[in-house]
């Protein structure tokens, strides 16, 4: 079979490991960890989906090798807890029998110790080493390790790397990036010490080739081992390009990879962590730069999801290896519908940050686009039903598309209603938002795979009682939706407003100065786009908050591109429109003008429960799924939906 994308396709071997292709499975933390810090058993299936799903390594995150500095709340291995080292062993095994090579992160977070804590206030408690004394902008104070610690964690890096690979771990990744421990030693930032850990960079690097020294005696000649750092920590103060490339020639003969990310922490989480607003693929160039100086092979990594752009950097030596995280949340089987050239099909990552938002939150995993993220262990693949019934799904949104192409995976006969004359829903109205632009892509994706598994989908067709009791279904999935809500302003209705719902339909409409008039989600996205866009643009909210429904990841640097890109006027009340701009009550209760010659109406959406109601009797099985239940988000129309589809 002649490939696509041959260079993706291609394997490459490490050490004396060979690996099928050049797609790996970037470090995700897992989905459950234990009270005492074993690998919870949901664990095994959140790496085990990504090796089905074809990638040639999957790396299991975070092994913290030495909590007696490290408390964190990750994972540990250790011969001392019973069934520690078994845990780890069924992960392996969980990964490797999919033809994937299983690989762990071993990893110390120095002074940002508890930084995935649930509890908060118990971060505070901790002790935070690092190199030196000093006391973090957040006010927890950091202790500097002694010789002692150091030579301690040292050993400690072997011994685990040792335990890793006798629990059937075919390669290790230290992580030397990110701000953690191994990186403050490397910056001179953080990195103040004054003996031989300190000072020029021959003492900043030793702590790095003491402890992959340590590493290789534990594992032995030919196991790989992955070097994962920050090609440049980009903030003042801390290492450049140039210091990453000086990093990695001094690092490269006790490594089989070098990874190249980017970034620090606590100064610069989304450079590391690309967020919407950044193109995909952002910090290759580190990788590519640093290529040129080394003899190892090198990956890199940095939201990249799209099979062309990957296939390019592989082509033109910008790197060796791709690395995926969010991608293969996303969609594990991104690898394997590469290498069969079906790369229509691919769920793209929307950059939304559910995933990294659910663990500090809830402390387990979840995926906007991916149900099954985190609850592998209740089945990984669809399963066909006992017996095929007949189920229609009304709404072509993408809570009824994601119902109607799993009801079809599971051999039911599915017809889908769309009272319009395309799919998508709500979705329709992110393709005129370039940051956004996925989230529309999503809706073509779902179309295809609608046709691909035989959805009789039926456009210009509303969902009435007489449509659906001529199909006699023996179940019905209501996926109605929602609609804006405009309110009753005096002018809202004139010809210089436009509902965001319909910006993408009448964006010609929108002149140099607008008001958007409503700050939640969907309002500031739409405010920054236009602000990006050159427009003078003031976003109206009556709350003393914005975006109180955004994610704590997404929601700081979403206000990052509010306070660039927008005049904020927080707890101010729309009274009336004029062409002038919109009239509003402030907080001392005096009307004010807000001008803009466009008015963008984004306050919100109201369930279509009318039209629930009028079709609820229509079949022996209903389900009510995503907004037309409670306007929410992609997330839960996306589980509602495949749950709903599932219990048919």
């Amino acid at each position: 079979m002649q490939h696509k994308y041959p260079n993706l396709c291609k394997p490459i071997t490490l050490g004396r490991v060979t690996f099928r292709n050049r797609m790996f499975a970037a470090p995700m933390g897992g989905t459950d960890i234990t009270a005492d810090c074993c690998v919870g058993p949901r664990t095994p299936g959140f790496y085990e989906m990504r090796a089905k799903g074809g990638a040639a390594a999957v790396t299991a995150s975070e092994l913290v090798v030495h909590p007696a500095t490290d408390a964190s709340h990750m994972f540990h291995l250790d011969l001392k807890t019973p069934g520690c080292l078994a845990s780890w062993t069924f992960l392996a095994d969980a990964v490797r029998r999919h033809g994937a090579i299983p690989s762990v992160e071993l990893s110390h977070s120095g002074q940002y110790a508890g930084t995935y804590l649930v509890d908060k206030d118990k971060k505070k408690g901790l002790s935070q080493f690092g190199p030196s004394d000093w006391t973090r902008p957040d006010g927890i104070p950091v202790k500097a390790l002694t010789k002692e610690q150091i030579a301690d964690i040292v050993k400690a890096y072997g011994e685990t790397a040792g335990l890793a690979k006798r629990a059937g771990f075919e390669m290790v990744m230290v992580h030397a990036g990110h701000g953690w421990l191994i990186n403050q030693f490397l910056s001179p930032a953080f990195n103040h010490r004054t003996d031989e850990y300190g000072g020029d960079f021959e003492n900043r690097i030793r702590l790095a080739r003491e402890i992959l020294t340590s590493v290789r005696e534990a594992v032995g000649p030919g196991f790989p081992i992955e070097l994962r750092m920050s090609g440049s920590e980009l903030f003042d103060g801390g290492y450049d390009l140039e210091g990453g490339i000086q990093i990695a020639q001094a690092l490269e003969d006790l490594v089989d990879l070098i990874h190249v990310s980017a970034g620090s922490y606590q100064f610069g989480f989304f450079d590391t962590h690309l967020p919407m607003f950044a193109e995909h693929g952002r910090n290759v160039y580190l990788a590519a730069e640093i290529k040129k100086h080394v003899k190892k092979p090198v990956a890199t990594v940095g939201a990249l999801n799209d099979p062309a752009q990957m296939e390019e950097i592989i082509a033109s030596g910008k790197a060796d290896v791709v690395e995926m995280a969010r991608a293969l949340l996303a969609d594990p089987n991104l690898p394997n519908k590469i290498a069969a050239g079906r790369e229509d099909e691919i769920v793209r990552c929307l950059r939304c940050f559910t995933c990294m938002a659910e663990r500090p939150t809830t402390g387990t995993r979840r995926c906007t686009v991916n149900p099954i993220i985190g609850r592998e262990i209740e089945g990984m693949e669809v399963e066909p039903a006992p017996k095929s019934k007949k189920v229609v799904v009304a709404g072509g949104g993408v809570g009824g598309m994601k119902a109607a192409i799993t009801a079809a995976q599971r051999g039911h006969k599915v017809v889908l209603f769309e009272k319009s004359d395309k799919l998508g829903g709500i979705l329709k109205s992110e393709q005129a938002i370039p940051f956004k632009y996925e989230m529309y892509q999503l809706s073509l994706t779902y179309a295809r795979m609608l046709e691909v598994e035989g959805v009789d989908v039926r456009l210009n067709t509303p969902a009435t009682p007489d449509a659906i009791e001529a199909e006699k279904p023996d179940a019905l999935i209501l996926a109605v939706g929602s609609k804006p809500i405009v309110p009753p302003l005096p002018g809202l209705d004139g010809d210089n407003v436009v509902v965001v719902n319909d910006y993408y339909l009448e964006k010609g409409k929108v002149k140099d100065t607008v008001v958007v008039l409503g700050g939640g989600l969907a309002g500031c996205e739409c405010a920054v786009h236009l602000g990006m866009e050159g427009k003078k643009v003031h976003l109206v909210e009556m709350r003393d908050s914005l975006a109180v429904d955004c994610n704590i990841r997404h929601r700081p640097i979403l206000m990052k591109q509010v306070e660039q890109y927008t005049e904020t006027h927080l707890c101010y009340q729309g009274l009336r429109v004029a062409p002038e701009g919109l009239y509003c009550k402030d907080a001392d209760g005096k009307e004010v003008l807000v001008p803009g010659e466009t008015i963008v109406c984004a306050v919100g959406q109201r369930a279509n429960r009318d039209d629930v109601d009028a079709l609820r009797a229509c079949a022996p099985f209903v389900r009510e799924i995503g907004d037309c239940v409670r306007p929410s988000n992609i997330t839960n129309a996306v589980y509602q939906a495949y749950h709903a589809a599932l219990d048919i």
